[in-house]
């Protein structure tokens, strides 16, 4: 974990790409990222599958298995751990790190805190190795009215509940204003990861407020769905085609085989 956990650095926050296959992890590995996350709404919708529902556990374990003998330090995003028994979150994260994740994402959902201290402190215990990214999600499904001192305090509760039983960070998706990510960098002990936002603080000021990580979620896999519909759309209106793609030979060296036609 010592190498995932020293990325993690405030002033110079890492910068955490998220994969949902193979091909997009190795290639943005190519592009100087030594870390990489997955994305479960990426996975899920890949597979056909809802989610934030517990439904790609297989899938993400399997994708896991395909990335963590990879040439970047792997983080899993593994929703609330695919179960509400805190020994079948510890024993997932333990499958995680056996096939070579150095990092696990858990998101509480909103559920209760002392159910999800309890998973992350299974997860310690069941991998000690691995870096746990505790998330709440206050500011993504809170139904507290906009950004007032309720909200404030339930985070603050909660992520302090997370860094008791052991997580490694502290993420609070959908927090963009400045001055509360201040304050709860100086408040945690640990990297706050923030999710990166269009319409949030850029990524310099977020390494000014001092935040230790910033995720990209599933803005990789969104923008390159766009970008397929786009392109389909330009074809068939007698448009150029917008945008850069990597060529046949380059995508096929990512799966490391032969260069062949089809």
């Amino acid at each position: 974990m010592t190498a995932f956990a020293d990325l993690h650095r405030a002033g110079e926050p890492l910068l955490l790409p998220c994969a949902w296959d193979h091909a997009s992890a190795f290639a943005l590995a190519g592009q100087g990222f030594r870390a990489v996350g997955t994305t479960s709404l990426g996975v899920a919708a890949a597979g056909g599958l809802p989610d934030g529902a517990s439904a790609t556990r297989d899938e993400t374990l399997r994708l896991a298995l395909t990335l963590g003998s990879g040439p970047f330090l792997l983080s899993v995003d593994a929703e609330d751990g695919f179960s509400d028994d805190p020994d079948e979150v510890g024993e997932f994260a333990r499958r995680l790190a056996a096939v070579g994740a150095v990092g696990i994402n858990l998101e509480d959902t909103l559920g209760p805190a002392g159910r999800h201290a309890a998973k992350i402190a299974a997860v310690r215990s069941a991998a000690p190795g691995l870096f746990v990214n505790a998330r709440t999600d206050t500011y993504w499904l809170g139904d507290h009215d906009g950004d007032g001192e309720s909200r404030v305090a339930e985070t603050m509760r909660r992520l302090d509940a997370y860094r008791e039983a052991g997580a490694d960070g502290v993420f609070v998706p959908g927090l963009t204003d400045p001055g509360r990510i201040a304050a709860l960098v100086a408040h945690f002990d640990v990297p706050l990861n923030i999710l990166h936002s269009p319409t949030g603080p850029s990524l310099p000021h977020l390494a000014d407020l001092g935040v230790g990580r910033v995720s990209l979620g599933s803005l990789l896999y969104r923008r390159a769905l766009g970008a397929a519909l786009e392109t389909a759309a330009d074809i068939g209106a007698g448009r150029e085609v917008r945008g850069a793609a990597p060529a046949y030979d380059e995508v096929r060296a990512l799966s490391g085989g032969p260069a062949e036609p089809g």
